[in-house]
């Protein structure tokens, strides 16, 4: 049978079945946090002012942000295992990209201008760009997985998008530690550190998940 005819007999197969149920990807998404959480704690640990950092919208928002992306990657992630998907699913993606836009639109109005830059570049950009990567590696690993006993049938869009929402889940957990609060430090450093998780998913998604 050709690879065109098999993708084809699964997708109408599919349509034929009733949906999964979520269970099983739930248990996943716990898993990963888990180690992501586990590394976090080992590694980093919360910052001195957490209690403090808590009563202010700045910080609550890096939670709001990155657990919105967490979900929405995780169900995009989800509906891209199986073939047939259309791409249209990847406008969810969109909500956590719009309510980050928003948010630096609303901090670019509220600070004069001659403090953008240095919100923007903060003082933890460079243990953002390795933090993140090292706490979502665990994760991504176990989305990986997964996505192998599923049938992608786009392997390199599935796995870059499990880099995603490992790096998302991670993000959540090093927010926690960041002192740089600011929408412009989280919209231009979070995503360069998810990048790196995002390329090697889709790398290895391409080598790992195809028929």
């Amino acid at each position: 049978m050709q690879t065109d005819t098999l993708i084809d007999t699964l997708v109408a197969d599919r349509q034929r079945t009733a949906p999964e149920t979520g269970p099983s990807w739930l248990l996943l998404a716990l898993v990963a946090a888990a180690l992501a959480g586990l590394v976090f704690f080992t590694a980093i640990g919360v910052r001195p002012d957490f209690a403090g950092a808590l009563q202010t919208v700045r910080f609550d928002f890096k939670f709001v942000v990155t657990g919105l992306l967490a979900v929405t990657a995780i169900v995009t992630m989800r509906a891209f295992s199986h073939p047939g998907e259309p791409l249209r699913r990847l406008w969810w993606l969109a909500l956590p990209a719009g309510v980050m836009l928003a948010a630096v639109l609303a901090e670019l109005i509220a600070l004069p201008s001659d403090t953008w830059r240095a919100y923007l570049v903060g003082s933890n950009a460079l243990m953002c760009l390795t933090a993140i990567p090292s706490m979502g590696a665990p994760a991504l690993i176990v989305f990986l997985w997964a996505l192998r006993r599923q049938a992608p049938t786009r392997p390199a869009l599935a796995g870059g998008l499990a880099g995603l929402a490992a790096a998302a889940v991670a993000a959540i957990f090093y927010a926690a530690q960041c002192t740089d609060d600011s929408p412009l430090f989280v919209a231009v450093w979070y995503p360069l550190a998810a990048s790196a998780l995002v390329a090697t998913g889709a790398l290895l998604g391409w080598r790992l998940l195809r028929w």
